[in-house]
């Protein structure tokens, strides 16, 4: 089996009464919004921000919350890049994933097995995805699950993910394939892309470990196969990516985010996010009932990061500067005590960070004095 199996049993489905709270948050007529393994890539990358955890766990539509509140996010996939997207999947797996398998060292795809697997809902997807895992598994050959549903828990919530493949080898091991339009030129693609893919997929290996626990002879390969066009053309290629660091920071992280009911718990009664019935002013106050960990990351994955920025800077909080800053600045946490120690206002004189600040002032205020002596001499001159 895996070796990283460390990560607890089975997940348990939500709760009657979990479900039915966050029903209620979201709105009795609202669908839920899908948790997928980007935004929950995104969550993991910040576990201290209850907001986002309450609201991907209620499956809130946060692009239309930001709209609502007047700050809609900017980012997002253009329609195009998405129908580019589906076109180039559709083609690599075209003639029962020809083109795919051939990307595996496979030239006759009639040696692999697709199973069908449709079902009912959600859980009778993801239950027949782990049923499709072990019978390949048992019977030792190639088979190729496409668009398999798998299922994680995310802060005591269920989080269902659907990678665009997974491939069972002879040898029992499972191998998650990513197809992305972004193109792999003369062998390499965009590192900030690979990246976010290689983040993405550690979502499904850590998901596929839960079926591969109880799967005698299964195992998870730590790569996974990212799928790309070539060259500017629209011939797939493959690259074989690490994600062992992405795979060990998302187990890291999602142990420490707070479980949703406990978040939940701390709520008004009458708080909800219901976007058909409550005014601006309603959902104002209930996002900002919710805390939460803006960092200047948050504008390239959260549909609320420039509600959060706006509130972070009313605030006066030093987390617009960015985690490292942070960080350096110890218990400063607003941009005016910051300012109020380096100009000597405010702080322990013996503290590091205090000593750093007013060093750093009087060198700035030397600079300046220096450079206005400069001037004066040129004009003088």
């Amino acid at each position: 089996m895996s070796e990283s199996l460390d990560s607890g049993p089975p997940p348990q489905a939500p709760t009657t009464a979990l479900r039915q709270r966050l029903a209620e948050l979201r709105g009795p007529a609202a669908q839920p919004h899908p948790l997928d393994a980007r935004a929950l890539a995104a969550l993991a990358a910040n576990p201290g921000c209850k907001r986002r955890a309450l609201l991907d766990g209620a499956g809130v539509d946060k692009g239309a919350l930001a709209s609502a509140l007047g700050s809609p996010a900017t980012f997002g996939q253009s329609q195009f890049a998405f129908m580019r997207g589906n076109a180039f999947e559709a083609r690599v797996k075209a003639d029962g994933g020809r083109e795919l398998l051939k990307l595996l060292g496979l030239e006759r795809p009639a040696e692999v097995a697709v199973p069908e697997l449709a079902a009912a809902g959600p859980e009778g997807r993801t239950a027949r995805t782990s049923l499709a895992l072990r019978e390949a598994t048992a019977t030792g050959g190639w088979t190729l699950l496409d668009h398999p549903l798998l299922v994680l828990e995310v802060a005591g919530s269920a989080a269902y993910l659907e990678p665009d493949a997974v491939v069972v080898h002879p040898d029992g091991r499972w191998t998650v394939v990513e197809i992305k339009s972004f193109p792999m030129i003369d062998g390499s693609a965009d590192a900030a892309k690979v990246g976010a893919a290689a983040r993405q997929a550690a979502v499904y290996v850590l998901a596929l470990e839960r079926v591969a626990a109880l799967t005698d002879g299964a195992s998870v390969a730590h790569s996974v196969l990212l799928v790309c066009p070539k060259d500017f053309s629209n011939l797939p290629t493959a690259s074989v990516v690490d994600v062992r660091k992405q795979l060990s920071v998302t187990r890291r992280q999602l142990t420490r985010l707070t479980r949703i009911e406990d978040i939940a718990a701390a709520l008004p009664e009458d708080l909800s996010f219901d976007l058909e019935t409550c005014s601006a002013e309603e959902l104002t106050t209930a996002v900002e009932s919710v805390p939460h960990a803006y960092a200047p990351e948050c504008l390239a994955a959260c549909e609320l990061a420039f509600h959060c920025r706006d509130r972070a800077r009313e605030a006066g909080a030093v987390e617009t500067l960015g985690r490292p800053v942070r960080g350096e600045l110890g218990g400063l946490t607003t941009v005016g005590d910051v300012l109020a120690a380096a100009r000597g206002e405010a702080g322990d004189p013996d503290d590091p960070t205090v000593a750093a600040l007013r060093r750093a002032a009087a060198l700035r205020a030397e600079s300046l004095e220096a450079a206005a002596h400069r001037g004066a001499e040129a004009l003088a001159c």
